[in-house]
């Protein structure tokens, strides 16, 4: 497709679009974070439980071997002083050693309970106690007060075997205890290496990630979409032949795509628009001559016909006043023709001339007062609207800014229509009203005449379009022709309301201030010069 980027050779471009290639993304974070979480949540147990196995037993267990020792030797003095003096006092701390010995001996038995070697350690402890306490401590403690046990020079070198024994044991079972802690505290430490190794990693892959996803949005999302603005801008500037280039995921693709089909049809639409534009210029330039030659004819025409015309009905009114009742009756009757020709003619002309001035030779605008209007408007008419006995009201009329002269001719058609075209058997009845609609005015002239029918709405305003013979009502058909283009050139529009049954009503609508320039036929007849008559 055209504007279309094309791919490096051997290369195609991806038909992943944005929303499967954030899917994939976020999927594959995910899992990578899900993994990463799963392995610290690992260290983290796994610290947490050395951490409690360091506080929670092999300290405790060392410090309570070392009290059990404490209890061993508070044993062995009291009955090596007792043995040796029958001092009573000398068993106290003999009995308090036994007492503390329960006591250290339950304690490491419940904290020792899952570690098999340093449970034996504890019973060969026990078992070196108790054959110590057989032989040697019961039975001095059993001696009598008061004198030296003979037991104790007896059995010397006996107690002093077992008792070492009984160190031995406690030694061993110290000497475990502190290489468990020692191994346990190593295991911490390095669990603690592992975790702060591993939250470091989880750290920089979080940023990678991070990047890894503010890169892909810029150069896949970003780029493509700021190049799509950037083209954007360019044909929205002005040039049109300018390629949208698609760069990106599919979607944004096929978006680019679609924009620069979109530019395309524009540019073609674009180029048969300015070749319409042109023949419409061309053809307006031709229709404004035209219709300045037509116009500026039928006014050349109205004057130059106004001399023989004058002459025919001179000479043919002499004639008839001249040899009026000397011919016979079918020469008077001709005569009669002869005049009322004439003198149509003579009407028709000017007011072929009246139509044709307006738009091509006007005032300029000014406020004009349609209550003074329509009241000259009246009194023109006065002979007429009085041998008819027509009854005419109005609403008040406002001010507009309008051609005073044309303003004339409207009310003047206008009302004039209205008693001409009046039923025989009554007296007309006109009412003009008028309301504000939006901008505009509306006016309104209705009568109780004979009316119009809906199938001559718009006939009626064709020039030289007669409805009724001109025996029967009189004129030249250019009235409503002239006030729809007096209406027209003052920014308005005029019609017949197919609707009225009880006579004609006739809306038309004007703006109260003067169009911004003339008609462009108007302005170019304007610029053709006026012939003296």
């Amino acid at each position: 497709m055209t504007g279309m980027m094309r791919p490096p050779r051997g290369r195609r471009p991806s038909a992943w679009t944005t929303r499967r290639w954030l899917r994939v993304g976020v999927a594959a974070s995910l899992a990578v974070l899900a993994v990463l979480g799963t392995t610290g949540a690992w260290v983290l147990g796994r610290t947490a439980a050395i951490s409690n196995e360091l506080v929670d037993r092999r300290s405790p267990a060392l410090s309570t071997a070392f009290r059990l020792e404490s209890a061993l030797l508070n044993q062995e003095t009291g009955i090596r002083g007792y043995g040796l003096t029958g001092t009573p006092e000398f068993l106290e701390p003999y009995r308090r050693g036994l007492a503390d010995e329960h006591t250290y001996t339950a304690q490491l038995t419940e904290l020792l309970d899952a570690d098999s070697a340093a449970g034996a350690d504890l019973r060969s402890v026990q078992d070196a106690l108790s054959a110590w306490q057989e032989q040697i401590a019961r039975p001095i403690a059993a001696s009598p007060p008061g004198a030296p046990s003979p037991l104790a020079t007896e059995r010397a070198a006996e107690a002093k075997t077992a008792f070492d024994a009984v160190r031995r044991a406690a030694a061993d079972q110290q000497d475990r205890l502190l290489a468990e802690r020692a191994r346990t505290r190593a295991d911490l430490v390095a669990t603690m290496r592992l975790r702060n190794w591993l939250f470091a990693a989880i750290a920089a892959v979080i940023a990678l990630l991070a990047g890894l996803v503010f890169e892909g949005l810029r150069r896949g999302i970003n780029r493509p979409l700021e190049q799509l603005a950037a083209d954007a801008r360019t044909v929205a500037a002005g040039d049109f032949g300018h390629p949208i280039t698609a760069a990106g995921p599919a979607d944004l693709r096929r978006l680019s795509s679609e924009i620069d089909f979109m530019r395309r049809r524009l540019l073609r639409e674009l180029a048969f628009s300015e070749e319409a534009r042109r023949r419409l210029d061309v053809q307006t330039a031709d229709l404004q001559r035209s219709n300045a030659e037509l116009e500026q004819f039928a006014y050349v025409a109205s004057h130059d016909l106004q001399e023989p015309l004058r002459k025919v009905s001179s000479f043919t009114q002499l004639l008839q006043r001249r040899y009026g009742g000397q011919l016979d009756a079918k020469a008077d009757q001709y005569i009669d023709i002869a005049v009322d020709g004439a003198n149509r003619m003579q009407t028709l002309i000017n007011d072929l001339l009246d139509f044709s001035r307006v738009g091509r030779v006007h005032h300029d605008p000014v406020e004009v007062d349609l209550e003074s209007v329509m009241e000259r408007t009246l009194s023109a008419l006065s002979v007429g609207i009085e041998e008819a006995g027509a009854s005419i009201t109005h609403d008040p009329l406002p001010s507009l800014v309008a051609d005073p002269t044309q303003m004339g001719m409207l009310w003047q058609n206008l009302i004039g229509n209205a008693v001409k075209f009046r039923r025989p058997d009554r007296a007309p009845e006109i009412r003009v009203s008028v309301a504000r609609e939006g901008e505009l005015w509306r006016f309104t002239v209705t009568d109780n005449g004979i009316g119009i029918a809906p199938e001559y709405a718009e006939k009626v305003f064709v020039i030289f379009q007669r409805l009724h013979t001109k025996d029967v009502y009189p004129g030249s058909g250019i009235g409503l022709a002239m006030c729809k283009k007096i209406v027209e050139f003052h920014g308005g529009t005029i019609a017949v309301d197919p609707e009225y049954r009880d006579g004609a009503r006739i809306s038309f609508t004007l703006a109260p201030e003067a169009p911004q320039a003339p008609s462009t036929i108007a302005e170019a007849t304007r610029a053709t010069p006026e012939p003296a008559p």
